[in-house]
């Protein structure tokens, strides 16, 4: 059974929403089926990064997301190392990572991370592939809201999202919503993901989880998902159709830091 890892979600009243920094504020129409991998034209591939035996998935899913970030910027599938993965999910429980990290694997913490606070951390900087990777902002997915689910696919390579997971998708090969004992939200924890594709009319959103792809009902994401988030990689190299009004971004942040 693989770990999860992700801790209960924390709101701040502070937190961006997507919606505030959208052109006009209007969530722009988007395709009907959309995948970032197939956008890139680049073969990543999806590493376990530990989440096997470590509940690191918080840290797991910004490695995929990053991938994909720097696939658009770079026109490369960057290395991303374990270790590295690991080595940030131990510094931001507050535990200096030593030199030979893989000797003290059984003496290090595994008390899981807030997603919240994590994004916050990554815009500070993360080292992957022996560089530091930081991102502009981030900003909350109302996830009953589909369109907007579609729209950071489709123009801002993905979403990071907490699931409340229930026992009862363990032995499903599509998450989906059943009724009965196990599928109460959050009956086998919260666990982190990064999404990168959907398709309308199958009503199914793929994410990246446990070294593959998987995929979700909508009707899951409406019941499951507690923690849905947007996020802008870099302020300056957006793609050419993205949707965010720059400088009505740029103003709230302003306004939170000050």
């Amino acid at each position: 059974m693989y770990k999860l890892g992700a801790l209960p979600p924390r709101y701040d009243p502070r937190t961006i929403k997507l919606t505030s920094i959208l052109l006009q504020g209007v969530v722009p129409p988007t395709p009907d089926a959309f995948n970032v991998d197939v956008s890139l034209n680049l073969h990543i591939d999806n590493p376990m990064y530990g989440n096997d035996a470590w509940g690191d998935c918080v840290i797991a899913a910004r490695a995929h997301m990053t991938r994909r970030f720097e696939g658009y910027e770079q026109k490369i599938a960057i290395p991303i190392q374990t270790a590295e993965v690991l080595t940030e999910y131990w510094k931001e429980q507050g535990v200096p990572m030593p030199k030979c990290w893989a000797r003290v694997f059984h003496n290090m913490p595994d008390g899981g991370l807030n997603g919240l606070d994590s994004l916050k951390a990554w815009r500070k900087g993360w080292q992957a592939g022996k560089k530091v990777y930081s991102i502009y902002a981030f900003a909350a997915i109302n996830s009953q809201h589909h369109d907007e689910i579609f729209a950071s696919l489709a123009y801002l390579r993905g979403d990071y999202v907490s699931i409340a997971l229930p026992v009862t998708a363990q032995k499903q090969d599509v998450w989906d919503v059943v009724s009965g004992p196990g599928s109460d939200p959050g009956s086998r924890g919260y666990h982190m993901v990064y999404r990168l594709a959907y398709d309308k009319n199958l009503g199914r959103i793929t994410f990246v989880t446990w070294g593959g792809l998987k995929q979700m009902t909508l009707a899951f994401n409406d019941k499951y998902v507690v923690e849905d988030y947007a996020v802008v990689d870099n302020r300056d190299n957006f793609l050419t159709n993205s949707p965010v009004d720059v400088t009505a971004l740029s103003n709230i942040l302003t306004q939170i830091t000050s």
